[in-house]
């Protein structure tokens, strides 16, 4: 099977109701569910300014030849254990999943990523009980570190796996 063409382009203002398609239920099974509006505004400002603030980069993602708006996509800031990194994550509109489209603009992002020169890793952290993004950390080369806790949404205890992959040095 052939992989996905896909382009990322930089998040904007005009991209809220792509979020409010990524904050519907079934999108939101592995994030404890879906936002408030005022939460969600707030998301969408920090995406659309992350970028300005050299704190990281949301794009959306596109299926190409069309340009169609299936998901987004990005990495941020983040300290882990003591250390600068870079942290991950996707999502992709129910329609469009299981098609590898996740996989190749997430290998997209993280070029981007590590054409920064800022971190030398970016992790990812999927819930354990979330097979499809644990299987596009694998395809992506990242390593395995082990399960870790977090909390998602802030106050939601979460078990997680810790992906990590080496961008190059600082």
């Amino acid at each position: 099977m052939n992989a996905p063409q896909v382009r990322i382009v930089p998040w904007d203002e005009d991209d809220l109701d792509l979020l409010r398609l990524l904050n519907a239920p079934e999108m939101t099974v592995h994030f404890g569910g879906p936002e408030t509006e005022e939460k969600l505004l707030a998301r969408h400002k920090t995406y659309c300014e992350i970028a300005g603030q050299g704190t990281g980069r949301m794009f959306k993602i596109l299926l190409l030849p069309n340009n169609e708006v299936v998901g987004s996509v990005g990495y941020w800031d983040m300290v882990w254990q003591g250390e600068d990194v870079f942290e991950t994550g996707w999502s992709v509109l129910p329609a469009f999943q299981g098609r590898g489209i996740a996989t190749a603009a997430t290998a997209k992002a993280i070029a981007s990523a590590a054409s920064e020169k800022k971190h030398r890793f970016i992790h990812a952290y999927p819930k354990v009980i979330n097979p499809a993004s644990n299987t596009i950390c694998r395809k992506l080369g990242f390593l395995f570190m082990g399960e870790c806790d977090f909390e998602y949404p802030i106050g939601t205890p979460i078990r997680c796996n810790d992906w990590r992959l080496e961008l190059g040095e600082e």
